[in-house]
């Protein structure tokens, strides 16, 4: 643990009283959160629940994740173009979650007609823990990819400013001047803009699919702002917008209010309450597209649970990464162990193992956002319940991961200054861009830190639970 963390720490009076401070520099780099209250204007805001002090992480471990991540974004695009993978590691998935079913429905309508897409962007966050093991060593695990919507690239570098303020504050210029640089926005901004001069046409837009309530819209503003700085015309538009206006001409290029589109970048679409009966068909039309969807119904299934887990079975990664056994060894050095729900033999004995010792696992449903995993008892009676019922293929088992918790502020808007026991989880964000075959642009472009409190087992910036961070490397 660095010494000026602990110093800090010690002196709760010297800390509530830069708290005013804090919140005044964290309104002036722009960490806004529209309220609760008042989610679709930006009349009232708030400042993004924060950790007061950057966070120790080890940088053997944020190295790995970094050097790992553009591992992450091959295997994601190889996996995408894998029609026969998918449908066979989605099989059990599609007849107990309506959800990916309906994606999955898509995917094979678009397949079937014949991909009219040429370049493809993701976007990616790959997350991790810390994980304790027996030996007392840490090792890095993790949590989940984010194929959809990855969020906070817009927030996370506003972060890093407010924690050097903070520690030149009390006096820590140093470790101020080590934080880590971090600026996914930009990377970001690259990405889309690289996608959109491959498609061809300079008058075309870039369509942000959006909801109608959105707190955190600061940080797609942020995304928002690197694509006008480049020149290049960026509108906001929901699923209803698209169903309404949206019209393909006969080379299946996609027009919104007469305007061409070339890029469609979702930060919704990936909750079942993001789509209606229109919804659906609107989303069926950009597939049909075009345009270049970031992400593309490929690459969102891609990002499902139960995908992870079927990577993480033997011979599943060298089957995409053949010849390539460095990357292998990198990406399986982070999986925690995986299990499989599926109905038969294997999925009732993998059930059986987590009712046994459910303090070990976690019930994973395809669900995104924060709040939606299932800890403890509530596995055995989800599992028990669920046995010889279709319904336990909507779920994967993994170990749970165990971190060492370490003592820290959080700060949140309406609230006082909290001394709790804490984890954090690191976010890589990834980058690339293929044209055909050909990988055009493959990049680690930034990172994410959030922090929570032990008390909560679930998480999610947006409901409530963590806080954004940044790393202090040790």
């Amino acid at each position: 643990m660095s010494l000026f963390w602990e110093d800090a720490r010690n002196d709760q009076e010297f800390m509530e009283d830069t708290v005013s401070d804090v919140m005044d520099y964290a309104l002036m780099q722009g960490l806004l959160l529209r309220t609760k209250e008042q989610p679709t204007k930006s009349e009232v805001v708030n400042y993004f629940p924060i950790a007061l002090l950057p966070s120790p992480v080890p940088k053997a471990l944020f190295d790995e994740a970094n050097a790992v991540q553009q591992d992450f974004n091959l295997l994601v695009d190889l996996v995408s173009q894998d029609y026969g993978f998918l449908e066979g590691a989605l099989e059990s998935t599609v007849k107990a979650d309506n959800f990916i079913a309906q994606l999955f429905s898509i995917y094979k309508h678009v397949v079937k007609e014949g991909l009219a897409q040429s370049v493809f962007l993701g976007i990616n966050r790959s997350d991790y823990m810390f994980h304790c093991e027996a030996d007392g060593t840490t090792a890095l695990k993790q949590v989940e990819i984010n194929t959809i919507a990855a969020a906070a690239g817009g927030l996370s570098s506003k972060i890093t400013n407010v924690h050097r303020y903070v520690l030149n504050i009390i006096g820590k210029s140093k470790e101020a001047s080590e934080l880590p640089p971090n600026n996914p926005s930009r990377g970001i901004g690259d990405g889309i803009e690289t996608a959109w001069k491959l498609y061809g046409s300079e008058k075309a837009h870039i369509m942000v699919m959006v909801e109608d309530k959105i707190r955190n819209i600061f940080d797609q503003r942020s995304i928002e702002k690197e694509l006008w700085k480049r020149n290049i015309c960026v509108v906001r538009r929901s699923l209803e917008d698209v169903s309404e206006r949206a019209t393909l001409d006969e080379d299946r290029r996609l027009y919104i209010d007469g305007h061409e589109v070339a890029v469609i970048y979702f930060r919704t679409g990936y909750l079942p309450m993001n789509y209606h009966e229109q919804g659906w068909a609107a989303r069926l039309l950009m597939e049909r597209s075009r345009a270049v969807k970031c992400p593309d119904v490929a690459t969102q299934l891609t990002g499902t649970k139960k995908v992870q887990q079927e990577l993480s079975r033997p011979g599943a990664l060298e089957r995409f990464l053949p010849g390539n056994p460095e990357a292998v060894a990198r990406i399986r050095a982070t999986f925690a162990g995986l299990y499989s729900l599926d109905e038969g033999e294997e999925g009732d004995q993998n059930a059986a193992m987590a009712i046994k010792n459910p303090e070990q696992f976690v019930l994973k449903p395809e669900l995104e956002g924060g709040g939606n995993n299932i800890f403890g008892d509530e596995i055995k009676h989800v599992l028990g319940h669920s046995k010889d019922h279709p319904g336990r293929t909507s779920y994967i088992l993994m170990d749970k991961i165990m971190p060492h918790p370490i003592k820290t502020y959080l700060l949140k808007g309406g609230s006082n200054l909290i001394l709790s026991n804490c984890l954090s989880e690191l976010g890589i964000f990834g980058v690339y861009v293929r044209q055909g075959r050909d990988m055009i642009l493959n990049e680690q472009v930034g990172h994410l830190l959030r922090t929570k409190s032990t008390e909560f087992t679930d998480g999610g910036i947006l409901a409530g639970i963590h806080v954004l961070d940044s790393p202090y490397l040790v």
